[in-house]
């Protein structure tokens, strides 16, 4: 029974199992649901955080043809992501075998959103980039950005002609600013 509720719901904390066997008529104690657990195969570890997908975007994922290294010389990759300094960044457990750490029951989604810095980098199969640290970002603040940092790291990784920038969907990537500045910089 017990195997059966942490496959069902692996984010479940021993205090939980313990008060559900209660519920069904059998008082146990969280060491003897641990021990049963960790006999079974399963230790309790952190919840890997993963981006919040849709399924159309694991679809386009999975169709990037990796084999191709020629040309993934020629690509030069951005990434920004916000650090938090401070606050509250909880670290929750799961019950799981040691190959199933993404499995999507032994994972949280997360989104970005607001509070600490925000951190913009590029790199290429060539090596890294520049790093710019920023507190928040919009589509003006973004073309900034590349025009301080993405030119001269492309010259200094020497992606010589014909190299291509890859960076995501994010509203500020998409806006209608950020598409002119790369129109006229012929990125």
């Amino acid at each position: 029974m017990i195997m059966r509720m942490v496959r069902n719901q692996p984010r479940t904390t021993q205090e939980d199992r313990v008060n559900d066997l209660k519920t069904a008529g059998t008082k146990v104690t969280k060491k003897t649901i641990g021990n049963t657990l960790r006999r079974e195969g399963l230790k309790s570890c952190s919840v890997r955080k993963v981006p919040l997908l849709k399924k159309a975007h694991v679809q386009t994922r999975l169709t990037l043809n990796l084999n191709d290294s020629e040309n993934w010389v020629k690509v030069l990759w951005s990434y920004e992501t916000i650090i938090k300094l401070f606050g509250i960044n909880s670290t929750r457990c799961v019950w799981r075998k040691r190959n199933a750490a993404y499995d999507p029951k032994n994972t949280i989604p997360t989104v970005k959103h607001g509070g600490g810095n925000m951190f913009w980098g590029c790199f290429s199969a060539k090596g890294t980039g520049q790093l710019h640290i920023k507190g928040t970002m919009n589509g003006a603040m973004y073309c900034q950005i590349l025009g301080e940092n993405l030119l001269p790291s492309a010259r200094t990784l020497k992606m010589g002609r014909g190299w291509i920038f890859q960076h995501d969907n994010d509203p500020k990537h998409t806006a209608k600013a950020t598409k002119e500045w790369l129109k006229k910089k012929h990125i």
